[in-house]
């Protein structure tokens, strides 16, 4: 999932919300140390909440009708999944959008001096332009993942070519999310009641999302 659907996944502190979005952006079991326990809890969820994301047999068969391109596809799916929450958030949320995007905003300027360099660069233009509502329009997926293959260190242009496949299938894609984002919330709502073993966490997130 990206940064909506993570946040939103957080949504019951600030603290959790800011340690979603941290998520992509604090690689490691050591950099986990530099913040207090609740944000650090919600490192840990996130990366969680990725694997559970790439072991789903739906987001798993989905992947695979990318063919060579497969290995970029969960980034695309990743936004595509964000714009499926976004467009139809009142079936999800009772809470209006921009309200609680701009909750995200302010959480991250009241924090600015802690994020890591690359999210604190981003978190201006992310409010600038709203980044996360932006979501709710289809034309935006392919924005934002044009800006995401510009940051790749290599082969931005492959990414950009999972869109084709995207609207190709985009029907199926979206049965997809029906499918898969059910059962991720109550994966996630197993993930808070019973976090596991000491919950330290591990692995490294997806470029970029």
């Amino acid at each position: 999932m990206n940064y909506l659907a993570h946040a939103w996944l957080a949504r019951h502190s600030d603290d959790a919300i800011l340690g979603a979005l941290l998520g992509d952006f604090v690689l490691g079991q050591s950099a986990l140390d530099d913040w207090p326990a609740p944000v650090r809890e919600e490192i840990v969820r996130h990366r969680r909440i990725d694997r559970y994301t790439d072991t789903h047999p739906a987001v798993a068969a989905a992947r695979a009708r990318f063919g060579p391109l497969r290995r970029y596809a969960g980034i695309v799916l990743d936004v595509y999944f964000d714009h499926c929450l976004a467009r139809d958030w009142a079936r999800w949320d009772a809470t209006p959008l921009d309200a609680f995007t701009g909750r995200i905003y302010r959480i991250l300027d009241a924090r600015r001096e802690l994020l890591p360099p690359r999210l604190a660069s981003l978190a201006p233009r992310m409010a600038a332009h709203d980044w996360l509502g932006a979501y709710a329009r289809r034309e935006n997926v392919d924005a934002a993942v044009r800006g995401i293959a510009t940051r790749l260190s290599r082969d931005g242009e492959k990414l950009v070519a999972c869109l084709e496949v995207l609207r190709a299938d985009e029907a199926r894609m979206h049965a997809t999310f029906e499918a898969f984002f059910p059962d991720l919330l109550q994966a996630a709502a197993a993930l808070r009641a019973d976090p596991g073993p000491g919950f330290n966490g591990s692995g490294t997130a997806r470029a970029g999302c």
